[in-house]
């Protein structure tokens, strides 16, 4: 199937005693060994929200059928850091829709794209994200998750 030429964002989120916590997860040393979210492209027809469902259970083993919530965060990539020039000389850079995901539980499985994951608390994932789309898309689902959450005793 061809890859469409956006990618896609997807940040995992659990409350942890009121607390959110976000998953990073830590790419291979050949693809480069740094931490973000779930991250890849779109398949054929294949909507943003629904390339974020597949690479979520693919990179994560997350239910697609979970609650996904849409960001406003979006980033425009250059295609040299996700897969080159695959769409020609013209396409320099493509779109990168964010998504968050509630996973109930926070236990998570890796891909063979990373070595492990963990959950961070907002300032320590900021910290540690290797984009700044990553860290605009945090920043936003931690307003959002917040807002939402009930106030802590």
């Amino acid at each position: 199937m061809a890859r469409a030429p956006y990618q896609v964002l997807v940040i995992p989120f659990h409350l942890e005693a009121g607390r959110p916590l976000y998953a990073l997860f830590r790419r291979n040393a050949a693809t480069g060994g740094y931490w973000q979210g779930i991250a890849g492209g779109g398949e054929g027809e294949e909507t943003p929200l629904e390339a974020a469902r597949r690479e979520a259970a693919e990179e994560a083993g997350i239910d697609p059928g979970a609650g996904f919530v849409a960001l406003d965060a979006m980033a425009m990539i250059p295609v040299v850091n996700v897969c080159g020039f695959l769409w020609g000389d013209h396409v320099l850079v493509i779109p990168e829709y964010a998504f968050g995901v509630e996973v109930v539980g926070g236990e998570l499985m890796l891909s063979h794209e990373h070595t492990e994951y963990a959950w961070h608390d907002i300032e320590s994932a900021l910290g540690l994200v290797a984009w700044d789309s990553n860290r605009t898309a945090l920043w936003e689902l931690d307003q959002r998750v917040r807002r939402a959450a009930p106030p802590s005793p």
